[in-house]
C-alpha cells in the first residue's frame, strides 16, 4: 500500500521539477528579449544625439557654403527621416541615408579652407565623430545581445517555450550596401 504513494510523490516532484525548469526558461527568455530592448534603446539614444548635433553642423556650414542649397535639404530630411523611424528597419534606412548626406556635407566643406579652419566646424566635426564611435559600440552591443536571444530562442528545449509564449526575434541592425565597399581615396 506504501508503493502508491511513493509513485504519486515521484510523479508530483517530477511535475514540480518540470514546472520550475519551465519558469526558468521563461525567464531567461525574458531576461534577453528586455536586453534587446535596452540594447536597442541605448542605439537609438546615439542615433539621437547624431541627430541633434546635425543641425548645428549644418548651420556652420551654411554661414560659409550658403549656395549649397541642395545639400543642406538632404541633410535636412534625412534627419526628419531618423526622427521619424520607427524600428530596426526604419532606422537603418534613415541611418543610411543621414549618413550619406553627411558625407556629401563634409564634400561641400572640404571646398571651403575657412570652414575647416573653423573652431567651431572642428569642434562639431570632433563630437560627431565621438557620437559614431559610440553607435558603432552601440550597433555591435545590440546585434550582439540579438544573436544571444536568438541563440536562446532556437536551441532545445528553450524553442518548445519560445513557440508556446510566442516570442518574436529581433531584428539586426546592419550596414547598408554603400558602406560597406571601400572607401575611395582621392587627391
Amino acid at each position: 500500500m506504501s508503493i502508491p504513494w511513493i509513485s504519486v510523490v515521484i510523479g508530483l516532484g517530477l511535475a514540480a521539477i518540470i514546472v520550475f525548469f519551465l519558469i526558468a526558461v521563461y525567464n531567461r527568455l525574458v531576461i534577453l528579449r528586455n536586453r534587446c530592448e535596452n540594447s536597442w534603446a541605448q542605439v537609438d539614444v546615439q542615433l539621437k544625439k547624431r541627430a541633434d548635433l546635425v543641425p548645428n553642423l549644418v548651420e556652420t556650414v551654411k554661414g560659409y557654403a550658403a549656395h549649397e542649397k541642395g545639400v543642406f535639404e538632404n541633410v535636412t530630411k534625412a534627419r526628419s527621416a531618423i526622427m521619424g523611424a520607427t524600428g530596426v528597419a526604419d532606422m537603418e534606412k534613415a541611418q543610411n541615408g543621414l549618413t550619406q548626406a553627411l558625407k556629401s556635407l563634409f564634400a561641400v566643406a572640404e571646398n571651403y579652407p575657412q570652414l575647416k579652419a573653423d573652431a567651431q566646424f572642428r569642434l562639431l566635426q570632433e563630437q560627431l565623430d565621438g557620437i559614431e564611435s559610440k553607435i558603432a559600440y552601440a550597433r555591435q552591443f545590440y546585434n550582439d545581445t540579438v544573436l544571444s536571444f536568438s541563440n536562446a530562442m532556437q536551441m532545445f528545449p528553450a524553442n518548445l517555450v519560445a513557440t508556446m509564449f510566442n516570442f518574436k526575434t529581433k531584428e539586426y541592425f546592419n550596414i547598408s550596401e554603400a558602406d560597406k565597399e571601400p572607401v575611395k581615396v582621392k587627391f
